[in-house]
């Protein structure tokens, strides 16, 4: 490991805050919230609502209308009250029962006709006005047909040899947006003006709450949360200009809001469910006087799910299964009973609170990956393919899948030619076999080292259709065995789509290290496999070789040692500060690296902790534009040739560079293939990428990289964070390193930030896999 001297005089470092992704939100604490005033009105931190920095998409949960507050109120009265007379036992007993019977009257209203569709928000609204719009005569049929639909793609079998599937427009993958009218953005805009909130939250509203945004805005101003990038204070000021005296802390149409918003915020740190008393903190620090019951109200409107993890549903306790929404609600509010020590008293249990997204995928995962588990044949014999496998891993990786149906298989970035090898010997076997990764340049690798360019594929493009084998015709994918590569990116919903488009027999295969960053999105689903046991886990055996490998198996295990690097393969530069930093940066992509290690700028990547600061990507990203391509940037800040990323959904990061700029937008080539991206998507999913956060540089490895550690970075680091910056160079890393003994505390001290999940106890709680025939 070679140290460089310190530079001349830094130059100053830009101080352009620049908005979070929302895998680096996740880190991000909650801002405090406002007090109520003498009023009762709910504090803001300002009357317009702009979008605030480092949301994700879809914050913030069903927002209720202002209907039966009354009802509402009484309820939660009712759960709290007791007679004198009655024992603790009984009153819970009693308490259990009309939670259920409200549960059931709510369940049997959710399925009778909706009343003039107040309670419709999103494509169910529309469908409702598109409708009357059309029975009334307002609007023709066709009207609601602005544009013809796409014919539906042929399904390819999968053949031996399948030519280019025909890509669309923009990369695959990325979510269609939906067409406002602009009637309705007429309307929202006025609705927004009205409550002195920017008029640019106008469609994003109406693309979230769909053509009765408007109306249902007015009704429920803090249905404003629910649009991305909006916080808690800009509802209140937003709620505030609309309704007045009518504005409170409590009012239960703000504590539902508040209570999904919650949620969608822990979700942005990858939890899929957070336990009742976060959830309540939470609600207590943003001026909601009563949190249990605005938790109570929450649940029972369906604004959340509630789960009691640990219970054994064999025991019979509590006269119900566990996980039953009508008695996880009874006990949101810490129970308050049983204090009295009864024989019948149990340990806590943890309660759970979860968006029904989440909680539907954890559990459509669960069952997808049982059904795996025991639909394929397990007494194939694979032992000469076995045989001729390239290394003894490779060899225990083969025999593995050849028995189970799931098989999860661990190791650093030499352990990736082991999967590799799992194809091609299925390959020989006459079996369809594909592997699919988190990147583009993942895809490539893969496929390089199988032989053959069709059996790899990115992910986001085989769940598409874009590439890939295509589907049978049940719509299941066409492969006998499927190699899921960097499984640790893998989020919980994206893990749902992949298992559920697995034709039963199909076999699985998860492949990963368990050291580097999770998943951008919700859920740690290698992780979960891993814990519950769910199948067999094959652990490699190869080493990450020379001083790169050694030094990051090191981290692994939490010891930031000295390595002997003779080829200068690893260089560490000492900083004092954050404007020199930025210096040497510079100086080591444009000059010193190139001179040295004889690696060009174009392969090499700059990593740092996160996006704003005075050494984060974006003055990274400025100084190295300024130094590599200068330019004015004529479109949106950027200019041909300039490097970049594209993130054309949250947690997806497409490298390329800008090839040119028109009317009809900002035209990329995104690893060969060429990317259009409209005018208006141009500041929220394109970013200069000579400087990327750790989170969106998992999945890719470059040639020589460079991570920048300044003095400020010392708070967002750890191991899983060192482990991935520090894996990412294939010849050559650099250490820009200004955070003095923070950097070994981090590898030694400060392991993988736990993420509540539920898919653990779902894959623990399945019934025991078939046993395994053994071939003869």
């Amino acid at each position: 490991m070679t140290a460089l001297d310190r530079g001349a005089t830094p130059d100053p470092a830009a101080e352009d805050d620049e908005a979070r992704e929302a895998d680096e939100a996740r880190d991000e604490a909650s801002a405090p919230a406002g007090t109520p005033d003498g009023g009762g009105d709910a504090e803001g931190g300002g009357d317009a609502a702009a979008p605030a920095d480092g949301d994700a998409d879809g914050a913030g949960g069903d927002g209720q209308d202002g209907e039966a507050g009354a009802e509402r109120s009484a309820e939660a009265d009712a759960d709290g009250a007791g007679a004198p007379a009655v024992s603790e036992a009984e009153a819970e007993l009693a308490a259990q029962r009309e939670l259920r019977e409200r549960i059931e009257e709510r369940k049997a209203a959710k399925n009778g006709p909706v009343a003039a569709g107040a309670k419709l928000s999103g494509s169910a609204a529309d469908l409702l006005a598109a409708v009357r719009a059309v029975e009334s005569g307002e609007k023709p049929g066709a009207a609601f047909f602005d544009s013809p639909a796409a014919a539906p793609a042929p399904r390819r079998a999968a053949p031996a040899a399948t030519p280019a599937p025909v890509r669309p427009s923009g990369p695959a993958g990325q979510p269609a947006e939906r067409s406002v009218s602009p009637g309705t953005a007429a309307s929202v805009e006025a609705v927004l003006a009205q409550g002195g909130a920017p008029k640019t939250l106008a469609h994003p509203a109406a693309a979230t709450l769909g053509e009765q945004a408007a109306g249902i805005l007015r009704e429920d101003p803090w249905q404003l949360l629910s649009v991305p990038g909006v916080r808690p204070e800009q509802a209140d000021g937003f709620a505030r200009a609309l309704l007045g005296a009518d504005c409170g802390p409590d009012d239960e149409r703000r504590t539902a809001a508040l209570v999904g918003w919650v949620l969608e915020r822990a979700a942005l740190r990858g939890h899929t469910a957070l336990d009742a008393t976060e959830v309540r903190a939470a609600l207590a620090e943003r001026a909601v006087s009563d949190p249990e019951a605005a938790v109570r109200h929450a649940v029972a409107e369906g604004v959340v799910l509630v789960f009691q993890e640990g219970l054994d549903p064999a025991s019979g306790e509590d006269g119900g299964t566990a996980g039953e929404e009508t008695r996880d609600a009874e006990d949101t509010g810490d129970g308050a009973g049983r204090e009295g020590g009864a024989p019948d008293e149990r340990e806590p249990v943890p309660v759970l609170l979860g968006l029904d997204r989440y909680a539907l995928a954890e559990e459509a995962l669960a069952d997808g990956l049982g059904r795996i588990v025991n639909s394929c044949e397990k007494g194939a014999d694979w032992s000469d393919a076995a045989a001729a496998a390239p290394s003894p891993s490779a060899r225990e990786l083969i025999l593995t899948a050849a028995t189970a149906g799931l098989v999860a298989h661990s190791g650093g970035e030499s352990a990736r030619a082991e999967p590799a090898a799992l194809i091609a010997a299925a390959h020989g076997l006459g079996l369809r076999a594909v592997g699919t990764t988190h990147s583009v340049d993942g895809a490539r690798g893969l496929a390089a080292a199988v032989g053959d360019p069709r059996s790899a594929v990115v992910l986001s493009d085989l769940l598409s259709g874009a590439a890939g084998p295509g589907r049978d015709a049940d719509g299941a994918l066409a492969v006998d065995l499927l190699v899921v590569l960097d499984a640790p990116q893998l989020d919980v919903e994206t893990g749902a789509m992949l298992v559920e488009a697995l034709a039963d027999g199909t076999r699985l295969v998860l492949s990963g290290d368990p050291g580097v960053l999770g998943s951008a999105g919700a859920g740690r689903v290698f992780a979960d496999v891993l814990a519950a046991r769910a199948c067999p886990v094959v652990v490699s055996r190869t080493p990450d070789p020379g001083p790169l490998g050694e030094l990051v198996s090191g981290i692994g295990i939490g010891e930031l040692g000295q390595v002997d690097a003779p080829g200068k393969e690893v260089v560490i530069v000492p900083v004092r500060d954050a404007g020199e930093a930025v210096h040497r940066t510079v100086q080591l992509v444009a000059d010193s690296v190139p001179r040295a290690i004889g690696v060009p700028p174009s392969d090499t990547q700059v990593i740092t902790v996160g996006h704003g600061g005075s050494a984060g990507t974006t003055a990274l990203n400025a100084a190295l534009k300024q130094r590599l391509n200068p330019g004015p940037g004529r479109f949106g800040g950027f200019d041909p040739g300039d490097r970049v990323v594209h993130v054309p959904a949250p947690g997806r990061v497409v490298p390329g560079s800008v090839v040119s700029a028109d009317a009809e937008g900002l035209r990329l080539d995104c690893s060969g293939t060429p990317v259009l991206v409209r005018p208006e998507r141009v500041e929220s999913s394109v970013r200069h990428g000579w400087a990327l956060s750790a989170h969106q540089a998992a999945g890719m490895r470059w040639p020589a990289v460079v991570v920048v550690l300044p003095g400020d970075a010392a708070p967002g680091l750890s191991r899983p964070w060192v482990y991935t910056a520090f894996s990412r160079g294939e010849r050559h890393l650099s250490v820009v390193h200004g955070v003095d003994q923070a950097l070994p505390r981090a590898v030694a001290e400060i392991p993988v930030q736990e993420r509540t999940t539920r898919l653990r106890p779902l894959l623990e709680a399945l019934p025991a896999p078939d046993a395994a025939v053994s071939p003869a």
